[in-house]
């Protein structure tokens, strides 16, 4: 894992982590970018394939399909592509009819359809060695463009796996949501999703779409649809909760409402609060 983002936070969970596979923690003194972190890691793992995933993205890929698809096509790098409906945060794709890739282009102004890098690849170690480790690179902005321009072999990967971006707190909600419908494939959970450890009154009401962590607890004549209730959040008497995301030990005082809300690790929401699309990180109470 390579990151220098947040690494106080990151690397003593990897550190206390325990089970296989062992993980490896690689920081940054000064930010690399995607293609800088990718060369610069390469000492690590010798010759030959080797994957390189974004860490922000919930996927269903087929990875050992797509590595045959690299090895079948004796690709230098095999990039997994994803349509959307609105390809404006991510920029274009372009293919010719056999898979091969042949441009990367920008991001378009407006909303339209399109074929997305899905941030998976497969990649040779010698189509990197000509990269300097250390360096800033941006791995889709030059290092893909400079192998395409070169006449590298690199070609696209398309099965149709479910993916989605889980950059905003809208989009991580979703992810939930999902997993909950049964959209991504290989996964089954009970819904709503509850804790063993949780507790919730008998008079609570939950509705499908919600996960509740260990230790929280919802008491009674509350109502949570739509919504990610953390470890050992607290969600007192008749509240309102919906489409919102309530961090670790964070606390909705009795008959708040939130709609569209986002708590963060220990944030309080006073009694008979009502709020409506807010971010709060400490403490709000009703004006």
């Amino acid at each position: 894992m390579s990151s220098p983002y947040l690494e106080e936070t990151f690397h003593p969970f990897i550190r206390a982590r325990r089970g296989h596979p062992a993980i490896a923690w690689i920081t940054e003194r000064d930010p690399l970018g995607t293609g800088g972190a990718v060369v610069s890691a390469l000492d690590r793992l010798g010759e030959g394939s080797f994957f390189a995933l974004n860490g922000d993205v919930l996927t269903d890929l087929d990875l050992t399909a797509m590595l045959a698809s690299h090895r079948d096509r004796d690709a230098a790098v095999t990039i997994a592509l994803h349509h959307t409906e609105d390809a404006r945060a991510f920029g274009l794709v372009a293919t010719d009819p056999s898979g091969r890739v042949r441009e990367f282009r920008e991001k378009p102004p407006d909303p339209i359809p399109g074929v997305i890098n899905a941030g998976t690849y497969v990649l040779e170690s010698s189509a990197l060695a000509g990269w300097t480790p250390q360096t800033y690179l941006w791995i889709e902005g030059e290092v893909f463009p400079s192998l395409i321009g070169s006449g590298a072999r690199v070609f696209g990967f398309d099965d149709g796996a479910y993916w989605l971006d889980l950059g905003t707190p809208e989009q991580y909600l979703r992810a939930h949501i999902d997993l909950l419908r049964g959209a991504v494939r290989g996964s089954s959970y009970e819904a709503p999703w509850i804790d063993p450890s949780a507790s919730i009154d008998p008079a609570a009401r939950l509705e499908r779409w919600v996960v509740v962590g260990p230790g929280a607890t919802i008491a009674a004549g509350a109502h949570v649809e739509d919504a990610v209730v953390l470890a050992d959040a607290v969600v007192e008497r008749d509240t309102a909760i919906a489409s919102s995301i309530l961090g670790p030990a964070s606390v909705v005082g009795a008959g708040a409402t939130l709609v569209d809300c986002v708590l963060g690790q220990g944030a309080r929401v006073g009694a008979g609060t009502s709020l409506r699309g807010e971010r709060v990180s400490t403490v709000a109470h009703q004006p």
